[in-house]
């Protein structure tokens, strides 16, 4: 990026170069309805969704035409060495294991007593029945191996896999000598680094983490009222296991407006960005409110790809349920991508993840059967499953390595599905056009034209401004 490119043109060439680079790259045929996509008419988009969802006949998940479910973990069945596998299904990553395996990392989100808790060898707190388990699942989408990887933790909710191949699990508890992340190698079950807490990543009801490959940056989430959005800026930027609890520093998100010596208007007098304030990381909630950092409703999934960290706001907005954030490191720019209102169908956003080839996918976590919702850079809505089991809510959205398959969980029954069928290739270009493209227009938040106006004198987005505006900046 050139030194003296403002942000509005860095954000406009990398939409367009995402778009020129995904359309040299991905044929008309990316996604479809059956085993291959239609062609596209002159004015048509050539990426949209799957199609219609198909009854399941077993009334587990209904999926799209073309696509099909194996069940490959049970709560309550044994792992390799005939301990129970743990209940309530959480987070969860895919990772390349060997002979063209995936090795899944899981979360259990237990705390206090349970008929299935996490029975580990070496636990954090002997008392604490929460922890990680990993499946080695064969090319043939069949689980060869089920061990725990971590135990004696309180409410492993979510998490974030690191570049370097390991699982970040974070307890969602402000118990006593919990609250903290661990590091989990499922190379390692057990081992030094899955009872080692990351203390300088904050003691607070930690959600969901996301790595920014270029830096070595943790963002992090926080699942409790109010919520803040952390980073983490670790001493050892090598990127290897073990080096995240060499220490850091904790900061917390906040909006800043600088008056200007060089003019008296309000309007052209102040600037307005994200700044980051740091917090003591055994009081951070606290030093946050007192710092005056932005507050959240409640925050909840999270992931980075293709520049963007991703998180949302499960129960924020005038109807409680949800917002959708991205934070662009490159621009500092914290954007609102969607606000769910009575005429939104989408409910309480959750996990979510950036498909392989580009797409934005939300878990629900409504008051009904709740579902996996895609929306495209294209501007384009779609559901791509739903539990048809019970109000259970999906959690742990991750793709396979080659990403032919997709790994999902419903939490209560705990059960782990491996989805396939005709799923689009990879598309690294298009993960980027995802972190710039508007939201669909239906989702987008309501910016009044006041606001549209006062994003253009400023440079802003629009999304920026309107997340300014949610969070109490008085732009207007």
């Amino acid at each position: 990026m050139e030194k003296h490119m403002n942000r509005r043109d860095f954000l406009k060439a990398g939409s367009m170069s995402a778009v020129a680079l995904t359309m040299a790259s991905a044929g008309l045929g990316s996604l479809g309805t059956g085993s291959s996509a239609m062609a596209a008419g002159p004015n048509k988009n050539p990426f949209f969704g799957f199609g219609p969802l198909q009854k399941d006949p077993g009334g587990v998940l209904d999926l799209p035409k073309g696509f099909q479910y194996r069940i490959i973990s049970e709560e309550g069945d044994k792992l390799a060495d005939g301990r129970p596998i743990p209940a309530m299904f959480d987070g969860m990553a895919a990772f390349p294991g060997r002979h063209h395996s995936t090795i899944l990392v899981r979360n259990h989100e237990l705390s206090g007593n349970h008929d299935y808790p996490v029975e580990g060898k070496n636990p954090y707190n002997k008392e604490a029945t929460g922890g990680t388990t990993a499946l080695v699942v064969g090319p043939h989408r069949k689980t060869t191996a089920e061990y725990i990887t971590s135990s004696g933790n309180i409410r492993n909710c979510a998490g974030g896999p690191t570049p370097w191949g390991t699982w970040l699990t974070c307890e969602e508890t402000l118990n006593r000598g919990h609250g903290y992340v661990f590091e989990i190698d499922p190379t390692d079950p057990e081992g030094s680094l899955s009872k080692t807490p990351i203390r300088d990543m904050g003691t607070f009801s930690h959600e969901a983490t996301g790595i920014d490959p270029e830096t070595g940056i943790v963002y992090l989430t926080e699942d409790q009222g109010p919520s803040f959005f952390f980073r983490f800026l670790p001493n050892n930027r090598e990127q290897k296991p073990g080096a995240l609890q060499e220490g850091g520093t904790l900061q917390a998100a906040a909006l800043e407006e600088k008056p200007s010596s060089m003019a008296s208007d309000f309007d052209d007098g102040q600037e307005f960005s994200i700044v980051w304030k740091e917090v003591d990381p055994e009081k951070p909630s606290d030093d946050a409110i007192k710092k005056d950092c932005i507050q959240f409703s409640r925050l909840e999934g999270a992931y980075f790809a293709g520049g963007v960290f991703w998180f949302d706001d499960t129960s924020a907005g005038d109807k409680n349920l949800g917002r959708v954030y991205r934070y662009i490191p490159a621009t500092n720019t914290l954007e609102l991508f969607y606000e769910s209102t009575s005429q939104n169908d989408l409910e309480m956003p959750d996990n979510i993840c950036i498909t392989p080839w580009g797409d934005l996918w939300i878990a629900e976590d409504g008051g009904g059967a709740d579902r996996i919702i895609g929306m495209t850079p294209e501007g384009e809505v779609y559901t791509f499953a739903e539990n048809r089991l019970n109000d259970s809510e999906l959690a742990g959205p991750t793709f396979s390595s080659d990403g032919r398959t997709f790994f999902v969980n419903i939490q209560s029954p705990g059960i782990t599905f491996a989805v396939w069928g005709p799923f689009a290739r990879r598309n690294a270009a298009r993960q980027r056009q995802m972190g710039h493209a508007p939201p669909p227009a239906s989702y987008a938040p309501q910016i009044p034209d006041k606001l549209s106006a006062f994003a253009e004198r400023k440079g802003l987005t629009s999304l920026e401004a309107a997340a300014f505006h949610r969070h109490g900046m008085p732009i207007l």
